[in-house]
């Protein structure tokens, strides 16, 4: 995988982010399983809180062009350096992209079960349901 585009378009998405209280500006992209890239940035709230990152915006737009399953991921700050999802959005990357999600990061490509092991997915929730929880 040349991860190039992908990190060119984070970067791009990163120019677009509203950061007037951190000054971090973040950007995200990922490929989806029909072939589409999709792109995030973050958008920050003066209650911090409500803050969104740049991975949540880059969800909404996958949701919002068709839906699909993410099949390689990366994000950047502002400088365009390689960085990697908080632990919130190691989470929702798992939902939508899965344990086996390639990833972009600071140490090279890895796979989103490396750097979030033992996580909690749709079916720890299966399981518990099915069994009348």
């Amino acid at each position: 995988m040349d991860w190039t585009d992908l990190v060119q378009a984070a970067a791009e998405a990163a120019k677009h982010a509203y950061v007037p209280y951190s000054h971090y500006p973040v950007g995200a992209a990922a490929l989806v399983d029909d072939g589409r890239m999709v792109t995030g940035c973050n958008v920050e709230n003066a209650s911090i809180g409500l803050t969104l990152c740049a991975e949540c915006g880059l969800v909404s737009t996958l949701m919002a062009t068709g839906g699909g399953k993410l099949t390689h991921f990366t994000c950047v700050n502002g400088k365009g350096e390689i960085i990697t999802a908080c632990g919130r959005c190691r989470q929702l990357l798992m939902e939508h992209g899965g344990p086996t999600l390639a990833i972009w990061s600071p140490e090279g490509e890895c796979i989103l079960e490396d750097l979030l092991p033992q996580y909690f997915g749709p079916n720890d929730l299966d399981e518990y349901t099915s069994q009348g929880g």
